[in-house]
C-alpha cells in the first residue's frame, strides 16, 4: 500500500523543476474528445533530465499519469488526481540516419510518417493513419493500414518511476496485439524505427492514399478518441457493433459514429460519463446480440465526478 497523502498542498511537496508545472490545468482541451476534468498539477518537463530528476526525487506515494495527444484517452469529468506529466515540444524532434528515424516521444505519428516521406524512407507510412504520439504508439502498439509499431520498431529510451534510464529493444517490449509489455509506471522518452529506402514520390502516393481512405470512411472532422474497441479474434468490431443495431446509438451528447461504428463522436458538448457509458452500452448490446465482449482500446483515466449521464437513445 503506498503512504497516506498529507493535507500539505501538492506542490509544496513536489521537487523543483526547470519545465513548466501548474495547478487544477483542465485537461480537456488537450484530448481529442474535448472532454475531462483538472489535473491535479500539470508537469511539462524541459527535456529527458529534467523529468529524470523530478521522478527520482518524486514521493512515491504521489499518483503519476502521462498523457500525450491524448488521441486515444478519455479523461474522466472529475479530472486525474496526482500528477499528470504531459511530454511537449522539447520530446518532439525528429531526425533522419540513412534507413533509421529518431524521434522524441512526443512527436506526432504523422509528422514521423511526414519525415520519413521528406528523407526517401518507406515503411512508416501507416503512422499518417494514426492520431497520436509515438511513445503512446510503442506503449500500446499501434497500427493500422496492414502496419504496426512491432513491424518498425528498432529501440525506445525510457524512464522509470525512481529516475532511471533504460534502453529497450523489441524483444524487451514482446509486442502483441495493441500492446507492449512495457512497465504501465515507465515513460518513453525517444524511440528509434527502421525503414527502407524508396522514391519520395511512393511514399508520397502511399500517404495520400491513407489520408483519401481515413477521409472517406472514418469521422476525422469531430471531436473522437479513434477506435473505441480492440477487433476480437477473427472478427471486426464495427462489423458487431452494427449488427448490434448501435449504429447512431445516443447517450447526452455522445453518439455512435453514422460513418465508423467503431468511433464515439462528442456531438453536443457531451461529458466524459456520457460517451463512457455510451460505450458501456455498446459493449452491453454486442455482448447480447454475439455473446462477444469487446474490450476497450481507448485509454480511460481518472475520477468519474458528478456530472449526469445523458438517457441512451436509440
Amino acid at each position: 500500500m503506498p503512504a497516506e497523502r498529507t493535507d500539505m498542498d501538492l506542490l509544496d511537496r513536489l521537487p523543483a523543476v526547470r519545465g513548466r508545472m501548474e495547478k487544477d490545468v483542465t485537461l480537456g482541451r488537450f484530448t481529442w474528445f474535448k472532454v475531462g476534468g483538472p489535473a491535479e498539477v500539470l508537469f511539462r518537463p524541459a527535456d529527458e533530465d529534467d523529468l529524470a530528476e523530478f521522478l527520482s526525487a518524486c514521493p512515491p506515494d504521489v499518483p503519476l499519469t502521462l498523457i500525450g495527444n491524448a488521441s486515444n484517452m478519455l479523461i474522466r469529468d472529475g479530472g486525474i488526481d496526482g500528477v499528470v506529466i504531459r511530454l511537449g515540444a522539447a520530446f518532439s524532434e525528429i531526425k533522419q540516419d540513412v534507413s533509421l528515424i529518431h524521434a522524441g516521444a512526443g512527436a506526432a505519428d504523422i509528422n514521423v510518417a511526414r519525415r520519413a516521406r521528406d528523407g526517401g524512407l518507406a515503411g512508416l507510412e501507416f503512422l499518417s493513419g494514426i492520431p497520436g504520439t509515438i511513445g503512446g504508439a510503442v506503449f500500446m502498439n499501434a497500427g493500422a493500414y496492414g502496419s504496426e509499431m512491432a513491424n518498425v520498431f528498432v529501440s525506445c529510451r525510457a524512464v522509470d518511476r525512481s529516475g532511471d534510464r533504460h534502453e529497450l529493444s523489441s524483444d524487451d517490449l514482446a509486442f502483441g496485439y495493441r500492446r507492449s509489455a512495457l512497465d504501465p509506471g515507465w515513460i518513453v522518452t525517444s524511440v528509434t524505427l527502421h525503414g527502407s529506402l524508396a522514391e519520395a514520390a511512393e511514399i508520397t502516393r502511399r500517404l495520400d492514399e491513407i489520408q483519401s481512405d481515413r477521409d472517406a470512411s472514418q469521422p476525422v472532422r469531430t471531436p473522437t478518441g479513434g477506435s473505441t474497441f480492440k477487433n476480437p479474434e477473427g472478427d471486426k468490431a464495427w462489423k458487431l457493433i452494427d449488427a448490434a443495431g448501435c449504429r447512431g446509438l445516443r447517450r447526452g451528447g455522445a453518439v455512435v459514429s453514422e460513418q465508423h461504428c467503431n468511433f464515439l463522436i462528442n456531438d453536443a458538448d457531451a461529458s466524459a460519463a456520457d460517451l463512457e457509458g455510451l460505450g458501456e452500452e455498446v459493449r452491453r448490446r454486442v455482448k447480447a446480440h454475439s455473446g462477444v465482449t469487446l474490450e476497450w482500446e481507448i485509454r480511460r483515466v481518472g475520477n468519474a465526478g458528478n456530472k449526469a449521464i445523458g438517457e441512451v437513445i436509440s
